[in-house]
This record gives C-alpha cells, sequence and structure tokens, in this order.
C-alpha cells in the first residue's frame, strides 16, 4: 500500500515539478476521505537547494529519508540532460527499486533515473524536446517521445510538466482505486485522466531538408494538398520514372511520398482546428482527406487524439 513519499531535490530543482509531487501527495485532504501521505522533501545536495526561479528550498532530510519510502519521485531540475547527479543518490534508488519501492519521474527528472540504471531495457518517458537527448544519452532505454507517462512497474516516468499529475495520478488510481484518484482529481480540479498523448502538443513540421531534385515537387504538394496525387503523376512532374522517383524522394526527406504528404495534411489540419472556426467537414476537404470521418482516423492515427478534443485543447470548450 502506498503511504510513504518522499519527493528528492537536486540543486535547479523546477518549482512546478516540485510542486506537482507536493500537490497530489502532500496536501492533508482527510476531510475529503482522502489518505493522508508521510510525505516528506529530501535534499540530496546539502540542506538549502536554489531552484532554477532564483528562489532557495531548504529542508531538514537528507538521502537517509529515501531508505523508509514507498515512493520516490524525482521532480525536473536545471541542466539534468546534461549534468551529472551525486553518486549517493544513484546508489539509493537503485537500493529502493531492489526492495520494491517505485519511483516516479516528472520531465526531466528522468534523466536522474536512467543515470541510475533503472530504465536500462525498459520504455519510459519524457517532455518530447528532451526525446532525442535522452535516448542518444542512454541508448539502452526506449523513449515514448508520443506519451504522457509509462508505467513500468516498479519504474513509472512522465512527460512535461502536467503531464506528471497525470502519472500522480494513474499510481493513485492503481493503488488505491478509480474512486480516490477521480475525487483527489476533482480537489485539484484538474481531468482523472487525458485522452491522447504529447503527440498533439509536439511542434514538428517536416525538416527542410536539401531536397536538390524533388524540390519543386515538393513545393507543388504543400500548394496542393487538397488534391489526390499518385506517384506517377508525382513522378511525371519531376521527369523521372516512378520508381527512380520514388528512390529519390525516400533519400532526399527521409520518407516516402505518401507520409509526407499525410504529416502535411495532418499539419494544415493542426493549424485550422487552432486557428479558424471551419466546420470538420471544410477543414477535411481543404487538407484533402475528404470527409470528417477519414479526418478522424487520420487525425487520430497521427497525434492520438481526436480533431474535437484537439480544437477543445487549444481553443476552449466553446470552439468544439
Amino acid at each position: 500500500m502506498l503511504k510513504n513519499v518522499a519527493a528528492v531535490l537536486l540543486d535547479g530543482v523546477h518549482p512546478f515539478e516540485l510542486g506537482v509531487v507536493c500537490e497530489v501527495f502532500g496536501m492533508d485532504r482527510s476531510d475529503d476521505g482522502l489518505p493522508v501521505y508521510d510525505f516528506a522533501v529530501v535534499s540530496a545536495e546539502g540542506p538549502g537547494l536554489a531552484t532554477h526561479c532564483g528562489f532557495t528550498v531548504s529542508t531538514p532530510h537528507g538521502l537517509e529519508r529515501l531508505e523508509e519510502a514507498d515512493l520516490i519521485a524525482v521532480p525536473a531540475g536545471e541542466a539534468f540532460t546534461v549534468r551529472e547527479f551525486p553518486p549517493e543518490l544513484l546508489a539509493a534508488l537503485r537500493r529502493a527499486v531492489d526492495r520494491g519501492t517505485r519511483v516516479l519521474s516528472v520531465c526531466s527528472g528522468v534523466f536522474v533515473l536512467a543515470a541510475a540504471g533503472l530504465l536500462d531495457g525498459r520504455r519510459c518517458a519524457v517532455h518530447w524536446h528532451h526525446a532525442e537527448q535522452l535516448a542518444r544519452r542512454y541508448p539502452r532505454l526506449q523513449v515514448e517521445p508520443d506519451v504522457l507517462y509509462v508505467d513500468e512497474d516498479p519504474v513509472i516516468t512522465s512527460a512535461g510538466t502536467a503531464a506528471g499529475i497525470d502519472a500522480c495520478l494513474h499510481l493513485v488510481r492503481k493503488e488505491q482505486g478509480p474512486e480516490v484518484a477521480n475525487k483527489l482529481a476533482r480537489r485539484m480540479v484538474v481531468p482523472p485522466h487525458r485522452d491522447g498523448g504529447q503527440a498533439q502538443f509536439i511542434e514538428r513540421p517536416l525538416p527542410k531538408a536539401p531536397a536538390d531534385t524533388v524540390g519543386e515537387v515538393l513545393a507543388w504538394m504543400e500548394t496542393h494538398l487538397d488534391q489526390e496525387v499518385t506517384v506517377e503523376q508525382l513522378a511525371a512532374r519531376a521527369h523521372m520514372a516512378p520508381r527512380t522517383f520514388a528512390r529519390r524522394f525516400r533519400q532526399e526527406t527521409g520518407t516516402t511520398p505518401y507520409r509526407w504528404l499525410l504529416r502535411q495534411r495532418v499539419l494544415l489540419a493542426q493549424e485550422l482546428l487552432e486557428g479558424t472556426d471551419e466546420t470538420m467537414d471544410a477543414i477535411a476537404w481543404r487538407t484533402g482527406f475528404g470527409t470528417a470521418a477519414a479526418l478522424r482516423h487520420q487525425f487520430l492515427r497521427a497525434l492520438g487524439t481526436t480533431p474535437n478534443a484537439y480544437r477543445r485543447a487549444f481553443r476552449g470548450p466553446q470552439a468544439a
């Protein structure tokens, strides 16, 4: 049973990510019949720590407090993507997992767990902005850049900022049931579960590759997304045989004509959902998907959420 929780901090801790853990596990909400946790903030680098916002946090608890915890949470911090971490902290985290303690990271806190070797052979989540750097620095783990959190019990990792709330509520739901998690979410005025994943928030326009031989075709495709085209038609436009065109296209863009076109259409749909009041049918027509049903299908596959949910997320419920 989840009873004893410790949030372990390093110099440069991000206050919001620390606040997420404190809000879920450090507040006494027994007046609502919610469980009360034995909660402590632990320092891995002395009694006084600077936050990345310029104020300091002090705590009487050192790493020895981790030895009694059922859950150890590691919030994000400044320069976690490149800095080294205290060996005694990494050893304490390994001992904790060996005795059955859960560990949970918020955003770049995952770099601490990776440095401790706790993610070797495991899937993990991280803020999409850090995904490539995490995978490059720790090649033995499997980064899931599109999800809000990953539960590889006893290791739970979450993406940026608010995704830490999702991961914490998931753990509460898992340990103490949906009724407790839902009541806690209502007190925090957050959804108990969010649809979709990080994919809907990632800024990822297609890279501008040096497309020497297919550049003119790419430019034409960008301005004719509403039209159905075949590889044969595109190859004719490039004055190539279809197989030669397909090979050159992959060499210069890193993907196939179909996937390139599909991604551009989804990007345009995102722009229209965020910035216009056009109907789903109109957006489907302008983006080349044809029907609202086809738009919904491809949007869901690409981003893990529906067009209506995406519009609500970025423009508010009145825009749906």
